[in-house]
C-alpha cells in the first residue's frame, strides 16, 4: 500500500522528484525581499512577463551567477512565508502549454505580493500600462522592451526612457483617439490608437543630446493586412492611423513632446515583413521613413519561451522604400 507520504509528495514531486514547474512546493523557508528581488519586481512591472535569463541580465550587476538567480526566483515562486502575505512571483500557465515544456526556460510575472513589496518601497508606477491581448502577444511585447533597454543599459551613450516617465509627465494615457480616411468609404472616422508599448531613448555624447520615441506594435500573425470592418484593427488600419498619429504629429500634442518618433512593427516571419512593407509602398510610395520593421522568431503559432535575448537595438531595422536603420544611433 502506497503511504500518505508518497502519496503527497506525488502531488509535488515528478517521478524523478523534481518539484513541478507549475505547481507552488514551499519548503518553509522564510522569504524577505533583497534589493535584487525589489528591481526583477519592477523590471517585470515595468515590462510584463520575463523569462528568467532576462531578469538575471537586469541583475547580474549584483549577483553575476545566473544558477543563484534562477534559485533564489524558484523561492520567490514556491516560498509563502513572507512578510507581504504569500509568494512573490506567478509562473503564468500558458507557457507550460507548448511542446517540450519541462525543459524551457522559465517565465515570471508578479503575485499580488510582489506588488504590495513594491508599493511598499514606492517603487509601484500608476502609468505603467500592460499590452492588451492575450498573454502570449504581452510575453512577446515585454521582450521587444526589455531586450531594448538590456541593450542600450552598459552603454555610456545612450539611456532607456521608460513608458511610465513619458506617460506620467504628460499626464497621460496610452490609449489616444485619433482620426483618419476610410480608404473604402471616404468619410473621416476615429478610432482609439493603443500601441503596444512606448518608450524614448537618449542619445549622448560630448557633442551633442538629442531624443528620439518609440511606440511598439507586436504582430503574431493574428490580424490581417486587410480588414472591410474598421472596428477589428488591421496593419491597413495602422498605416492610416499612424500616418496621422506619427507623420502629422500627433503624438507630439497628445504626449507633449517635441523629439522625433518612430513605430517599431515586430512580427514572427519574414513572409509577413514583405507582406508589410509592399502595403506600406502602397500608401507612401515615396518611402515611409518613421514604420520600422523586424523578425523576432518563436513567438508565432510554435510558441516557445526562448533564453535567448533579442537584439532589437543592435540590428537594421528595414523601411518601405528607405534605407534600413538602426535605433541605437542617433546618426541613422
Amino acid at each position: 500500500m502506497i503511504s500518505l507520504k508518497l502519496m503527497l509528495k506525488s502531488n509535488t514531486h515528478d517521478a524523478l522528484n523534481r518539484r513541478h514547474r507549475h505547481r507552488r512546493t514551499s519548503t518553509g523557508k522564510r522569504i524577505t525581499p533583497q534589493p535584487r528581488d525589489l528591481l526583477w519586481f519592477q523590471m517585470i512591472h515595468r515590462h510584463g512577463p520575463l523569462s528568467s535569463s532576462y531578469l538575471h541580465e537586469f541583475s547580474k550587476h549584483l549577483c553575476s551567477s545566473e544558477k543563484r538567480a534562477r534559485d533564489r526566483l524558484t523561492d520567490l515562486f514556491n516560498e509563502d512565508r513572507t512578510p507581504h502575505g504569500g509568494p512573490y512571483l506567478e509562473r503564468p500557465w500558458q507557457q507550460f502549454d507548448t511542446y517540450d515544456a519541462r525543459y524551457q526556460e522559465l517565465v515570471y510575472d508578479l503575485a499580488p505580493a510582489a506588488e504590495r513589496a513594491l508599493k511598499e518601497n514606492q517603487l509601484w508606477n500608476a502609468y505603467v500600462q500592460r499590452p492588451f491581448g492575450p498573454w502570449r502577444h504581452s510575453y512577446m511585447v515585454a521582450s521587444i522592451t526589455a531586450s531594448i533597454e538590456l541593450s542600450v543599459i552598459d552603454d555610456p551613450g545612450l539611456a532607456y526612457i521608460p513608458q511610465e516617465q513619458i506617460l506620467a509627465r504628460a499626464e497621460a494615457k496610452l490609449r489616444y483617439p485619433v482620426p483618419f480616411k476610410n480608404p473604402s468609404t471616404g468619410k473621416t472616422e476615429t478610432r482609439d490608437l493603443i500601441p503596444d508599448a512606448l518608450f524614448g531613448l537618449e542619445y549622448k555624447d560630448r557633442n551633442h543630446r538629442g531624443y528620439r520615441f518609440f511606440v511598439v506594435e507586436a504582430d503574431r500573425g493574428t490580424e490581417p493586412s486587410r480588414s472591410s470592418r474598421f472596428n477589428r484593427k488591421s496593419f491597413e488600419r495602422n498605416l492610416l492611423q499612424y500616418r496621422e498619429y506619427v507623420g502629422k504629429g500627433l503624438y507630439k500634442e497628445h504626449l507633449g513632446l517635441t523629439a522625433g518618433m518612430m513605430v517599431l512593427i515586430v512580427t514572427t516571419r519574414e513572409a509577413t515583413i514583405h507582406s508589410m512593407l509592399e502595403q506600406g509602398s502602397e500608401f507612401a510610395p515615396n518611402g515611409n521613413s518613421y514604420m520600422l520593421f523586424q523578425v523576432a522568431d518563436g513567438f508565432g503559432r510554435f510558441f516557445k519561451p526562448s533564453g535567448r535575448r533579442l537584439t532589437l537595438a543592435e540590428e537594421k531595422w528595414r523601411r518601405a522604400g528607405l534605407a534600413d536603420f538602426q535605433i541605437n544611433s542617433h546618426r541613422s
